[in-house]
């Protein structure tokens, strides 16, 4: 099997939603059909936490591992990926943080979850500036911001256009503010499993998935 791609999602600050990013994304990949591993790196395991959350019987449809206290990094996100084609990490709500700048040496792709408001754009620009660094020593890691959490209103349109002033492209899909995705959380599993009551959710996911598979050259 040909290397995984690697989906690094981080942010500057918890609340952004990084980790529901992390899980529907999961989810998505895997209802089309990509063999998909989440690599935790959070101290808080809420990734870790969810898939656990997963009943027997139906158990949460990617591998998701905790690699927080792991010792060597490079190494265990290495065997994280093993045997999968996509490798999601769940990086630390924190820019200093030696896991999240350990993801960024590996990633293809850096998704960074943006939720409008103006103190997240002020948090996301100390993100965008650490990601732009690394970007110009690795010139293969491609990066995104995704609009995270969105409630139609004028300030969160607002906001949203102001992202466009970002050095970083915005992605072509976002996430709204939905109840789905935290019952999906409730039940360990992402919005497909939630019927008619996540098909809205889900509709934003399969989006979600069309774009990141774009960016990792995955079809």
């Amino acid at each position: 099997m040909a290397r995984s791609r690697v989906v690094a999602v981080l942010s500057q600050k918890g609340g952004a939603g990084k980790s529901t990013l992390v899980m529907q994304l999961a989810g998505g990949l895997a209802k089309v059909g990509k063999k998909v591993a989440v690599g935790d790196l959070d101290p808080q395991e809420t990734a870790l936490r969810w898939a656990e959350s997963a009943p027997a019987e139906q158990p949460f449809p990617a591998r998701v591992q905790s690699l927080a206290a792991a010792g060597d990094l490079p190494a265990a996100i290495r065997g994280c990926g093993k045997g999968c084609e996509v490798l999601l990490l769940d990086c630390p709500p924190s820019i200093e943080s030696p896991a999240t700048l350990a993801a960024l040496q590996v990633a293809d792709v850096a998704l960074i979850p943006v939720v409008p408001s103006p103190t997240d754009l002020w948090s996301t620009r100390a993100v965008e500036k650490l990601v732009l660094h690394v970007q110009a020593g690795r010139k293969g890691l491609k990066a995104r911001l995704v609009p995270n959490r969105v409630v139609r209103t004028n300030l969160a349109w607002d906001v949203l256009e102001v992202m466009r002033d970002f050095a970083l492209p915005v992605l072509g899909a976002a996430l709204s503010q939905r109840n789905a995705y935290a019952q999906s959380a409730v039940i360990g599993g992402s919005v497909y499993q939630l019927g008619r009551a996540g098909a809205e959710a889900a509709r934003e996911v399969n989006m979600l998935v069309a774009e990141v598979l774009k960016l990792t050259g995955e079809r």
